[in-house]
């Protein structure tokens, strides 16, 4: 018999699946299943747990045909499951490194009905915040097991069904189901302690507690939290079923109900003002119905008055009370910041340097009216025209020709601007004007942090590449790639997006999770890579004239990426052996990444015959286009290129080091687009003997392209558009 069925239902948690399922499969203990339940989630849950089935026999996929909660999602994988023991682990929460050798270990040895785990609450920034079991228990029980009658104290650990395994057969004979509903660990977990003959506490960090900026129901406000009521009505309701065996534990279980009524009472991000007499109202009426006849244990202090003030059914008293405590606590918070301020406050007047002067012109019109045609493009923190803003640009022209499109630059890209492109240069008067008053701002990178998103303005983040590397939040666990980034201002500029482009369901995953807000995605392909589709044989042939390249020229594109842990870093490339290993008719394009764009002087070539420095060409499209072979890293050029299904080389020579150092999403290594080198010798090696167009490398890229590409037709500008701009709508669209 399998040790452990692990119960994962999935809805909405595409951005986080990855890493549950990954920190279960790659646990060292390998008795187990994992019985993944897509619960019909508009996202890519689904095709992720499919994804894990096809490689992993241990995982089964469920996929239901419509929504049932969280609830029925584990009773439906409770009854598939074959493991003498269940875990029923929640999507975007994820095991600690592992902790289920001892897990395993002590169920083989104690064979408890329930074993209590401990967690840690994870929160975005990285920060994670110990669970109560230091408190609850504060010498270890051991390895031993007791009923709750005898240690009710138990019941102060969250009321979670992850932070426990169930024996499968125990909980079969119970009959004891998940109800439908929130908050349906209540009338889950609170039962099955109560009926367990042998309980088991394992002192070790095995859960962490994804605590999610976006999207968590503990986060979400109205009506529905109402249903913690019925929930706990279900535990009374099986408690008078077992008669008198249960009624030592009633106090108990009825100080844990009034705890919980007031602490989702108190959360202000679950009940909004105006339900929560309502709410006060039905917590006094459960009072009142399930109260022991014996009374049970009131809390001490401030609790106590609480209780008490339910009890009598106090509402504004009780009001009163909050509303006091929070002004205290806001008052400690103020005077803790006014002690951290060191030193004189400088006179307002005297910080209005020149750039103070136009921020205030920026605030001035910010007062002024948003102009309904104005929509206002950049690039690349202003480097020009170019990328998918551009591509945007192009077909807004086309199809919203009463919309006014203005770009900003910076003065020494101004030359890169096409004709008949109207700019502004950033850092003049004219540039804070329309980032005031623009209907639409459209970026691949975020705008300043002074710039201020007004509510008649639409943000439309439209990213610059598929993500190898991990980015946003998720760099906090790379603190060497992230270097001095601001997390909690990079989340102030995420906070202003409306809409989010995404190339791909995979970038849609990782922007989820890398930035999580409440923005729109738009799921669509990247609006850069509609010309590689449509650009035909002629446009090509025109381009490599363009260039000085014949027609029988065998073009090489090398293109790496930069690591920003590593300045000046360069990958061990000899351009003069390279172009020997193509042969005579070889040339060798070479473009660094972007943000060495003022270490050189843009489009000045080197001094090779055969080999030509593309660093400075505004659009990399054009050199994609012109290209027979792409040689690159960890760039998303790849992504890019593979539109165009030619042959693409990973050159990775530090990947270890780059994985380590600066995090990534996938191994590309693993499942690369082509053939892959991991030295330069290697890479000669694969041009000398055209292993760059074998079989294998044909084959990578095919299956590299299935996953990456499919959205890329050449439209996804005209879909960006019309959602954006005209308001039509797209069932691409999903919201994070």
């Amino acid at each position: 018999m399998t040790l452990i069925s692990f119960v994962v239902p999935a809805f909405r948690v595409q951005g986080y699946l990855r890493e549950c399922l990954d920190s279960i499969l790659g646990q060292p203990e390998t008795d187990i299943e994992v019985i993944a339940v897509d619960d019909c989630s508009p996202d890519a849950s689904g095709d992720i747990i499919d994804e894990y089935a096809a490689r992993d026999q241990r995982v089964h996929s469920v996929r239901l045909p419509e929504n049932v909660g969280l609830g029925p999602a584990r009773n439906i994988g409770l009854d598939r499951a074959v493991g003498e023991y269940v875990w029923f682990l929640d999507g975007d929460d994820w095991l600690a490194p592992e902790c289920l050798t001892e897990v395993a270990e002590r169920l083989r040895v104690t064979r408890p009905d329930v074993l209590l785990v401990d967690h840690v609450r994870t929160h975005w920034n990285d920060t994670a915040t110990r669970s109560a079991m230091a408190e609850v228990f504060p010498e270890s029980p051991g390895p031993g097991t007791f009923r709750l009658r005898d240690r009710p104290e138990a019941m102060h650990l969250l009321h979670t069904a992850w932070n426990r395994l169930v024996r499968r057969e125990f909980l079969v004979d119970l009959g004891l189901r998940f109800a439908p509903g929130w908050y349906e660990d209540v009338s889950f977990s609170y039962p099955v302690l109560m009926a367990a003959r042998r309980i088991g506490v394992l002192d070790r960090v095995c859960v962490n507690y994804r605590q999610r900026r976006a999207g968590a129901i503990t986060r979400t406000r109205g009506d529905r939290h109402f249903e913690v009521f019925p929930q706990w009505h279900r535990v009374f309701h099986l408690m008078d079923s077992w008669g008198p065996a249960a009624e030592a534990l009633r106090p108990a279980v009825f100080e844990r109900m009034i705890w919980h009524y007031l602490t989702v009472l108190g959360n202000g991000q679950r009940i909004a003002p105006e339900l929560r007499p309502a709410f006060f109202a039905q917590i006094t009426a459960d009072y009142e119905r399930w109260l022991p006849p014996g009374g049970y244990p009131v809390p001490d202090g401030v609790e106590g008055i609480k209780h008490k003030l339910v009890a009598s059914g106090r509402w504004r008293t009780f009001s009163a009370l909050r509303a006091a405590s929070r002004a205290r606590d806001a008052a400690r918070r103020q005077a803790r910041t006014a002690r951290r301020k060191v030193g004189p406050v400088a006179r307002r007047g005297a910080r209005l340097t020149r750039d103070g002067l136009l921020r205030e012109y920026y605030r001035a019109e910010l007062r002024r009216p948003v102009d309904p045609t104005l929509a206002v493009y950049a690039a690349y923190w202003y480097r020009g025209y170019s990328c998918n803003p551009a591509a945007i640009y192009e077909v807004a022209r086309r199809l919203a020709p009463g919309v006014r499109g203005v770009w900003i630059v910076r003065r020494d890209r101004v030359d890169s601007v096409p004709d008949g492109v109207e700019y502004v240069v950033a850092g003049t008067p004219a540039y804070y004007r329309v980032l005031a008053r623009a209907r639409w701002l459209v970026n691949n990178v975020n705008y300043p942090d002074f710039v201020r998103k007004r509510p008649e303005q639409v943000h439309l983040q439209t990213h610059h590449g598929t993500p190898v590397k991990v980015m946003g939040l998720d760099q906090q666990r790379y603190p060497i790639g992230a270097g001095r980034m601001d997390f909690a201002g990079l989340l102030r500029r995420v906070d202003r997006w409306d809409y989010s482009v995404s190339a791909n369901s995979f970038s849609t995953q990782m922007w989820d999770r890398a930035y999580p807000a409440t923005y729109t995605t738009l799921e669509v392909g990247y609006p850069r890579n509609d010309r590689l589709v449509t650009a035909g044989p002629e446009e090509v042939r025109r381009l490599r004239a363009e260039f000085g390249l014949d027609p029988d020229e065998q073009v090489v594109l090398y293109a790496p990426t930069h690591r920003e842990h590593l300045p000046g870093y360069r990958p061990p490339f000899d351009p003069d052996r390279f172009v020997q290993a193509l042969g005579d008719s070889g040339r060798l394009l070479m473009r660094s990444h972007y943000f060495h764009d003022r270490d050189r002087r843009p489009g000045q070539p080197k001094d090779w015959e055969r080999v030509r420095d593309v660093s400075g060409y505004q659009r990399v499209e054009d050199l994609y286009l012109v290209a027979d072979v792409l040689v690159t890293d960890y760039s998303s050029a790849m992504f890019d290129y593979a539109v165009l299904d030619r042959p693409i080389v990973l050159y990775t020579p530090d990947w270890e080091a780059y994985r380590l150092a600066r995090g990534v999403y996938f191994d590309v290594t693993a499942e690369p687009p082509g053939a892959v080198a991991a030295t330069f010798a290697d890479l000669l090696d694969l041009f000398r003997t055209d292993a760059v167009r074998s079989d294998a490398a044909a084959k990578a890229r095919e299956h590299f392209r299935a996953r990456f590409c499919t959205l890329d037709d050449g439209r996804a500008a005209e879909r960006v558009v019309r959602q954006v701009f005209l308001g039509e709508p797209d069932g691409r669209s999903t919201r994070c």
